[in-house]
């Protein structure tokens, strides 16, 4: 089931490991003990067991099954264990029938009544306990009381039932903490665990998640549905019940099966968990007669393989299940998410919330949204690197420490990691510009540092500029990790009219052909399985100063980019204005004379017709050609081609009809931020890009002269961001990632 790990581990460089022991003075094979109890914590406990696995010369591995992974009724699933090649050292059947609040609780004391004898036998050095299920509390209390170092996978998240208690219970038990989001950092350093002893590694099963390369997904399809299934045109519904209410949850899965019943769509439906309720809900589902409807398939488990293959291609998944708001997220598959068993989980865009699903119809009204969907990938729970960081921080345990936990009482906001990795791991974005002539990729730190930049000539064709983008992604995608960068995203700064709420290139210039209604983000997600966001190029700068340049903090204001072409973005009260139809702050494109000189748009007397780098290279032509350009101090090669440069060149060293244009287009630059001034009435305006500090004395000349007596103070400066179009991509990850709310 999980070969992909066990291969990967076994092809760690031994050597660089056994160096870092040494490095720590640590010679001593950690016995660990991992305790699993139902087929959901197996996915999660799996990919470390194949780590641990592969390192014998550091680790040993005992393995404790129980819960309901020896009854019949939940498929007997320890057998999966046993197919991924792991000896079972001890099977302890602590599951007390009944599936009511006291059936749980009854389960709870015979699981104490069993594991000290076990843990009397393996003296393990640490036991790993996941999550927050009734049967892992009985596995930390008797591990606490019997000094056993306990490792806790998973702490720090909030969801709302009961769960949320056992977790937290667990936590205050533990010694040390594995944790997948930083929010649930922060929880558990608000809880006041050790910051030393915590991990932010993300959820192992995200390290298969984001790995799942298999192609034959049809078969697995096909085996669990039916030959007649396509992709996407199905549904995996798995709903358990809320052991606070269990009144309500058999009505609100009653609810929801009614509704499937209605939607017509081929559904798989996975039995409930064993928590007080699950008989219920199966006496619903029989009563329905859902096992032998023809649109539905019942099972009581699905190898977690399989499993992912089903979700990741599904047109929607339903119910009440972790899995659905936390692995779901990185295949962008459609949620819909019932009730409250998992409010406060963080969760990406593709999960739609029906915390009150108290009728049929609103049921039915959400699949009608969601079922078909396709969302960006998200990495909130995991960045498929999870399983080495543990291993690394199960290797500095030191056993001579004391064991008595020592809590602390810092404020959140003091936050300090216990891992120089994960200090060095800085939040970073994929920015990617798509010019006129390069494309350009670069790994974008929070702080706006361009750690690595890579460069390469924008292919003609559609088909080659798009594996272009892709593979120069992937290929900085995967240098991240060297330089410490965790990717957060990838941001898209191009030319022409974008839809960035689809991520979709609508328009572009004639600078870059081919390039009109392409989906960017869809492409891009699935490759990196990472969230994309595209936008103008415009309005990136703008973002870009923003974030980063002089309209940090600033209300209002508008950047005016000056290079081949002449765009720009406006910010109004914080916030950039895209237009009714995407097509707003298109600045080069104002209009300041009506007999001007033909633009690249069609129109004439455009901003971008004087003072953009094309019309200068066109003016500076005309002059070459009736060798008027070249003054005193200059020279041209035969094969060179005359550029815009060549004509700040000559009136820099007076070449009167040089210095003429340039005042003309500067006049025209002018004219143009004159009519924003009237128009948005911004406090800054910003002139970026390479033409900048030729045109600024020139725009403000003309403020003073023909701007209204109101506007006149504008501040107008130079753009000091050394790269606008890629810090401005990277601000459209950074921005959305750090201020999200779920």
């Amino acid at each position: 089931m999980f070969w992909a790990f066990e291969v990967y581990f076994k092809n760690l460089s031994k050597q660089k490991q056994k160096e870092v022991m040494e490095k720590n003075g640590n010679n001593h094979k950690l016995r660990v003990c991992v305790a699993t109890c139902n087929r959901a914590d197996y996915s999660k406990l799996a990919p470390i067991m194949f780590g641990i696995k592969a390192e014998p010369q550091f680790f040993e591995l005992d393995v404790v099954v129980l819960g309901s992974h020896l009854i019949d009724d939940y498929g007997n699933t320890y057998r999966m264990i046993e197919q991924d090649d792991f000896d079972i050292h001890t099977r302890l059947h602590t599951i007390v029938r009944g599936e009511d609040e006291a059936a749980m609780v009854e389960s709870v004391g015979l699981a104490l009544v069993k594991l000290p004898d076990v843990l009397n036998r393996l003296k393990p050095d640490i036991m790993i306990v996941h999550g927050d299920r009734f049967d892992a509390l009985a596995l930390a209390t008797s591990a606490a009381l019997m000094n056993i170092r306990i490792l806790h996978i998973e702490g720090g998240e909030v969801s709302g039932t009961i769960d949320d208690s056992i977790r937290h219970a667990i936590t205050k038990l533990a010694h040390y903490h594995v944790c997948c989001t930083r929010s649930a950092e922060q929880h558990l350093i608000a809880m006041c665990e050790d910051h030393d002893r915590i991990l932010l590694a993300g959820c192992p099963s995200y390290d298969k998640l984001l790995s799942a390369k298999n192609k034959d997904y049809m078969s697995i399809i096909s085996m669990w549905l039916g030959e007649d299934v396509k992709t996407r045109d199905y549904i995996v519904a798995l709903q358990h019940p809320v052991t606070t209410d269990i009144k309500h949850s058999i009505k609100m899965f009653e609810l929801t099966l009614d509704a499937l019943i209605s939607f017509n769509k081929r559904t798989l439906v996975l039995f409930p968990n064993v928590d007080a309720g699950s008989k219920e809900m199966v006496r619903v589902m029989r009563k329905k007669g859902i096992e032998h409807h023809p649109n539905f398939r019942a099972v009581k488990h699905v190898p977690f393989d399989q499993f992912i293959q089903l979700v990741a291609h599904a047109g929607c998944m339903i119910g009440n299940s972790s899995c659905g708001v936390r692995e779901v997220g990185a295949f962008g598959t459609p949620v819909i998410n019932l009730g409250t068993r998992q409010t406060g989980r963080e969760t990406g865009e593709n999960v739609l919330h029906v915390r009150d699903a108290d009728t049929q119809d609103k049921i039915l009204h959400a699949l009608q949204l969601q079922f078909g969907k396709q969302y960006p990938c998200s990495k909130i729970y995991g960045d498929g690197n999870a399983v080495p960081r543990i291993l690394k921080f199960l290797k500095s345990i030191d056993l001579k420490e004391p064991l008595q936990k020592k809590f602390c009482f810092p404020p959140v906001k003091d936050n300090i990691s216990q891992d120089i990795d994960h200090i060095l791991e800085t939040q970073s974005a994929l920015a990617v510009d798509l010019g006129g002539t390069n494309l350009r990729v670069a790994i974008v730190s929070m702080k706006g540092e361009i750690v690595k930049k890579y460069t390469q000539l924008n292919p003609k064709t559609y088909e080659d500029r798009l594996a272009l983008i892709l593979k120069m992604c992937v290929e900085a995608a995967s240098e991240a990790v060297n330089v410490n960068c965790r990717i957060l995203g990838v941001g898209i700064s191009t030319g022409g009219r974008v839809n960035p709420r689809e991520g979709i290139v609508l328009h572009s210039t004639k600078l870059i052909q081919e390039w009109s209604s392409v989906d960017l983000r869809t492409p891009i997600s699935d490759a990196l399985h990472l969230p994309v966001w595209v936008d103008n190029d415009g309005n990136c700068a703008a973002l870009a100063e923003r974030k980063f340049g002089h309209g940090k903090g600033i209300e209002n204001f508008v950047t005016l980019i000056t290079g081949t072409g002449i765009g720009g973005g406006i910010v109004h009260q914080h916030e950039l204005i895209h237009g009714s139809s995407f097509c707003a702050a298109e600045l080069g494109h104002i209009v300041v004379s009506l007999d001007g000189p033909e633009c690249l748009c069609g129109s004439q007397g455009c901003i971008e017709a004087y003072a953009s780098g094309i019309a200068l290279q066109r003016e500076a032509k005309k002059l070459h050609d009736d060798d008027l350009l070249l003054v005193e101090g200059m020279s041209m090669k035969e094969e060179e081609i005359v550029s815009a440069a060549h004509l700040i060149q000559a009136a820099k060293l007076g070449n009167t009809k040089a210095e003429s244009i340039l005042r003309t287009a500067g006049t025209a630059l002018g004219l143009g931020v004159v009519n924003i001034l009237h128009t948005v009435n911004p406090s800054l305006v910003i002139l970026s890009g390479v033409l900048a500090n030729h045109y600024v004395s020139a725009v403000k000349e003309v403020i003073n002269r023909q701007a209204l007596s109101s506007v006149k103070t504008v501040d107008v400066v130079v753009s000091n961001l050394a790269d606008p179009a890629l810090l401005g991509a990277a601000s459209l990850v950074l921005d959305y990632t750090t201020r999200r709310i779920y």
